[in-house]
C-alpha cells in the first residue's frame, strides 16, 4: 500500500509540473482544435509507455548507469523540442478567426506531436527510471509493475486531457487565436528555451 501510494504521489507530481508535453498540447488545442490537443494528450501517454516498456525489460537500468545512452537520449530530445518551437515561433500562417474553418492538424500528426514530446524526453525518462528503481520493490510482481506504468499512462492522459479541453474552449480559443501572433512566438521560445536547457543540463554521472 506504501509503494502504491508514493508511486502516485510522484506520477501526480510529475503530471503537473509544467514542461514541454504542457506547452505542446496547448500549442496543438489552441491552434488546431480540441481534437488535435486531445489526440496530443493520448499521444503522450503512449510516449510513457515506452519509457516504462524498457524500463521493466532491464534497460531502463542501463539507461541510468550509461552517461552515453542517456545523453544520446537527452539530445535527440532537445533538437525535436527546438525544432518544433522554432517553427511555431517563426510560423507565417495565420488562421482565420472563423473557428469552423481553421487549419487542421491531421490526426496522426496530432498523435505524433504528443507521442514524441514524451518518447524523447529525458525527463520522462528519468521519472519512469527512478520510480521503478527507488520506489517499486524487486519483488513486487510483474503484473503490478505493469499495473503502475498503466497508471502513469492513464494519469498524464487524463491531465492533458483537462488542459486540452480548456485551452480548446471555443470563447478562450478565439481570444487566444487573435493574440495568435504573440502567442506562437511565446510558446515557440518556451519549447525552444526547454531544447536548449534541456542539452546544455549536466550529464549523469555513469
Amino acid at each position: 500500500m506504501m509503494e502504491l501510494i508514493a508511486v502516485a504521489i510522484i506520477t501526480i507530481l510529475a503530471v503537473i509540473s509544467p514542461g514541454a508535453d504542457f506547452a505542446m498540447v496547448t500549442r496543438n488545442s489552441y491552434l488546431y482544435g480540441r481534437r488535435a490537443g486531445l489526440l496530443a494528450a493520448a499521444g503522450i501517454a503512449l510516449g510513457v509507455q515506452v519509457h516504462v516498456t524498457y524500463t521493466i525489460m532491464g534497460i531502463g537500468f542501463v539507461i541510468s548507469h550509461s552517461e552515453f545512452i542517456f545523453s544520446a537520449i537527452k539530445i535527440v530530445g532537445a533538437v525535436y523540442l527546438i525544432y518544433v518551437g522554432y517553427k511555431t515561433f517563426f510560423t507565417k500562417i495565420r488562421l482565420n478567426i472563423d473557428l469552423s474553418s481553421s487549419v487542421s492538424l491531421s490526426p496522426m500528426g496530432a498523435l505524433r506531436t504528443g507521442f514524441l514530446t514524451n518518447a524523447l524526453n529525458p525527463k520522462t525518462t528519468l521519472f519512469v527510471v527512478s520510480t521503478y528503481t527507488q520506489v517499486v520493490s524487486p519483488e513486487t510482481s510483474l503484473s503490478l509493475q505493469i499495473a503502475y506504468g498503466l497508471f502513469m499512462s492513464f494519469a498524464h492522459w487524463a491531465w492533458f486531457s483537462l488542459v486540452a479541453l480548456f485551452f480548446s474552449h471555443a470563447t478562450l480559443r478565439e481570444i487566444m487565436l487573435s493574440k495568435q501572433i504573440v502567442l506562437n512566438k511565446t510558446i515557440g521560445g518556451v519549447l525552444m528555451g526547454l531544447g536548449v536547457s534541456l542539452a546544455l543540463s549536466p550529464m549523469i554521472s555513469g
